[in-house]
Order: structure tokens, then C-alpha cells, then sequence
């Protein structure tokens, strides 16, 4: 090789001294460029970060954008300086400023990397970005950024143009598909999630499949974090967000009310007509006021066309279960947290199951923060619970341990 041989001349020649002294003054500069720029320019730098008022030039300090680029300074003094070695023959020179670019290259991509994540802290920062994320195309270009750099490395140390080399990666694209395919795929679902408004930053996301059940804290290109509710996190590959069912609880969120969907099992055994006496007593109940007086009317004016019979059949009656229906939606209807126009509105019997008369609530909270929306449903069953056996009603339960000891008991 050339620049051996130019190395073996010089021995030759007896000039190794000159030229060891003038390299280590290149080197003695490019350690004191090194310090200039660290310790004075990246000072300067740093007083001038903190005396301004915008965010934006503490977000590219945190991420070391300006510490990086003082790394350029010595390399560039190594690079200008070995012109001025004597002695020093052309290749050996050469190599020396190749491996040099070759090392500006490289600085130039740390920064430019470091860059990208501090735009994409900055722009996390404007409440859109949690309904357009940019990580994904960032890390692509980042991506793309270090495979064209890469290739400049590799052109510059072996003398060569790049167009060899990308002329060789466009030989191996199938290759490349292939070892892509996960980024390729990540890539597509990324942009299908982001202008489809998908799924966002906050939104609370249930993927049965992953185990995921929580707020998105991260999208990625190629994942996706959540939070779950007991706080451990679940990863999920971004395509398969695309390719697997999800439930994005994001609706319910912005239309201001959370669905109570639940129900109370009553004994059918307690299912009955009310005596005239009951009658009496649910009209002095502040929410079945107007229910029985109206009631009362209706069925006074049914039945007058009616025989006096004793059978229970001949005449309109009221139930205690559509009553107590008719109580737990006046109570609905007053409750200060349970929408009252807008959205679904229902109390109704369901079908009857071994375990009794179901009586569903079908209504919406106001509030829809979870500990709170808890509390709400929790108060409102607490008194149903509660209120049913004024009623005549029971609830069903199935018989436990202590039900049958007690049973055994009043039989012996």
C-alpha cells in the first residue's frame, strides 16, 4: 500500500523527530481547542440558556445539543493542522484527515440525534401533540439519518462515492424489507393511528390481548406504552393496534358523562300487589307523591266500570316492584350527579333468571373521574340496597353457610 510505503521512506529518512513534534503541537491544539470550547464557549452558552425567558434553548441544553457540537472545534483543528506537519507524506495525510472527516460525520450525527429528541420534548409541550404525535416520524428520520450517514462514513474511509454504496443497498432491498419489516410496519400503523385520531397521549386504552388496561403514557414508532391502573407497564408493538381490536375510552371522556350500567337481583318470592294501606303509606313518600296520586286516579277511573269481586284478577292493581321502579327513577331524576337529558335514561326489568327479578340501572354520571364515578354508583346502590325492603322486596342472594345453620336451627 501506498501509505506504508511512504511510512517506511520517512523512517528512512531520519525525520521522524520534526514531524513527532508537529503532530504533537496538532494534538496539544485540538486538546486546547477542546477546552476552549467546553469550558468558555459551552459557558457562554449556558449563562445565555439561563438568562432567557423561552424554553425551548433549555430543552436543547438538557439533551446536550450544544455539548455535542463543541466536539466539532478540535476535530476540525486536527483536520486544518496536519496541513502544517512537515515531512508528513501525502496518504499518510490523507488517512489522517479521512478518519477525521469520518469522525465530523459522526459528531454531526450525535447532534443532529440529540436535536431531534429535544424537538419532539418541545413540541410534546403544545396540547396538540397529544392528538399528533411526531416521535414516530422523528425516530424515522432519525432512522434514515444514520443509514445515510453510516454510508458517508464508509465512502469516506474507503475513498469511495456513495453512490457505490447506495447502489449496493438498492440491490439489497429485499434484504432490507426484511430486516425492516417490524419499522416498516410500525411505521404505516403510526400513520393510520395519528390521522385517524386514534389513539393519543392520556387516552385511557383496554387491549384484552396485551393485558393492557390504562392511560397511554408513550407512542413510539415502534411501541406503545400504557400505564396500566395498578401502575405496571405494558408495552405494545404500534402495528398491532392496527391489526388487534381496542377499546379507546376517549369518547366517553369528552362527552362529559360515564355510563352506571347495573342491576338488582329482587326476590320473585316478594313480588306482590300492594294493600290499600301501603297505598296510603308510599303517598306521603316525597318522590311517589304525584307517582300515586296519579296512579290512584287512573285506576279508580279503570276499575269504576268494574264489579265488586274479591278476585284479585277483576281489577287494576300497583305492584310493589313497578312501585319501587317508579321510586328509583324520581330518585334518579333529583340526583345532582346523573345526566338528565342527552343521554340514556333507564330503569327496567329484565327477564327473569334463577336468581330473581333483575331491576337495571341504565343511567349517566356527570363526573367521570373513576374514584369519583365509584363513589357516585356506590351511594346510589347503597340506597336501593337499602330502600328495597320498604317495599316488601328482598334481595336475592344464594344461601351461605350462615342461612343454612340458621335454617337448621329454628328446626331443631
Amino acid at each position: 500500500m501506498a501509505w506504508v510505503e511512504a511510512w517506511q521512506e520517512w523512517l528512512a529518512q531520519g525525520l521522524w523527530m520534526e514531524t513527532l513534534l508537529a503532530l504533537g503541537a496538532v494534538v496539544l491544539a485540538s486538546v486546547l481547542a477542546d477546552l476552549v470550547a467546553r469550558r468558555v464557549l459551552l459557558g457562554i452558552v449556558k449563562r445565555v440558556v439561563e438568562k432567557s425567558r423561552s424554553d425551548w434553548d433549555d430543552v436543547l441544553h438538557s439533551h446536550q445539543v450544544f455539548e455535542r457540537l463543541a466536539h466539532l472545534l478540535p476535530t476540525m483543528v486536527v483536520y486544518y493542522g496536519i496541513h502544517w506537519v512537515p515531512n508528513l507524506s501525502e496518504p499518510v495525510a490523507m488517512v489522517i484527515q479521512r478518519v477525521t472527516v469520518a469522525s465530523l460525520v459522526v459528531i454531526a450525527l450525535s447532534a443532529i440525534s440529540a436535536f431531534l429528541r429535544a424537538a419532539n420534548e418541545i413540541y410534546s409541550a403544545n396540547p396538540d401533540s397529544r392528538h399528533r404525535p411526531i416521535k414516530g416520524y422523528l425516530q424515522i428520520l432519525q432512522i434514515a439519518i444514520y443509514l445515510l450517514g453510516g454510508i458517508s462514513v464508509l465512502a469516506i474511509l474507503m475513498d469511495r462515492s456513495p453512490l457505490v454504496f447506495l447502489s449496493g443497498v438498492g440491490a439489497m432491498t429485499a434484504v432490507l424489507m426484511l430486516v425492516f419489516k417490524d419499522t416498516i410496519l410500525s411505521l404505516v400503523a403510526s400513520v393510520q393511528l395519528t390521522s385517524n385520531g386514534m389513539v393519543a397521549v392520556g387516552d385511557w386504552i383496554e387491549m384484552p390481548a396485551f393485558g393492557a388496561d390504562g392511560d397511554v403514557i408513550d407512542i413510539a414508532l415502534h411501541t406503545i406504552k400504557v400505564q396500566n391502573w395498578d401502575k405496571t407497564i405494558t408495552t405494545i408493538p404500534t402495528h398491532k393496534l392496527i391489526d388487534n381490536s381496542f377499546k379507546n375510552w376517549k369518547g366517553m371522556s369528552e362527552s362529559g358523562g360515564r355510563r352506571i350500567k347495573r342491576s338488582l337481583q329482587l326476590d320473585m318470592g316478594t313480588v306482590r300487589f300492594l294493600n290499600p294501606e301501603e297505598i296510603e303509606r308510599f303517598s306521603h313518600f316525597e318522590l311517589l307523591r304525584d307517582y300515586i296520586a296519579e296512579k290512584k286516579a287512573v285506576l279508580e277511573e279503570e276499575n269504576r266500570g268494574q264489579s265488586a269481586s274479591d278476585i284479585v284478577a277483576n281489577a287494576r292493581q300497583l305492584t310493589n316492584v313497578g312501585t319501587f321502579r317508579a321510586y328509583v327513577v324520581n330518585y334518579l331524576r333529583q340526583h345532582p350527579k346523573i345526566h338528565q337529558a342527552g343521554m340514556t335514561f333507564l330503569v327496567r326489568q329484565l327477564a327473569p333468571t334463577p336468581e330473581g327479578v333483575p331491576i337495571e340501572v341504565y343511567v349517566f354520571s356527570s363526573d367521570t373521574d373513576w374514584v369519583n364515578y365509584e363513589g357516585i354508583q356506590s351511594d346510589l346502590f347503597d340506597h336501593l340496597l337499602a330502600i328495597a325492603p320498604e317495599f316488601g322486596l328482598a334481595v336475592y342472594q344464594r344461601p351461605s353457610g350462615t342461612d343454612m345453620r340458621e335454617a337448621l336451627q329454628r328446626t331443631s
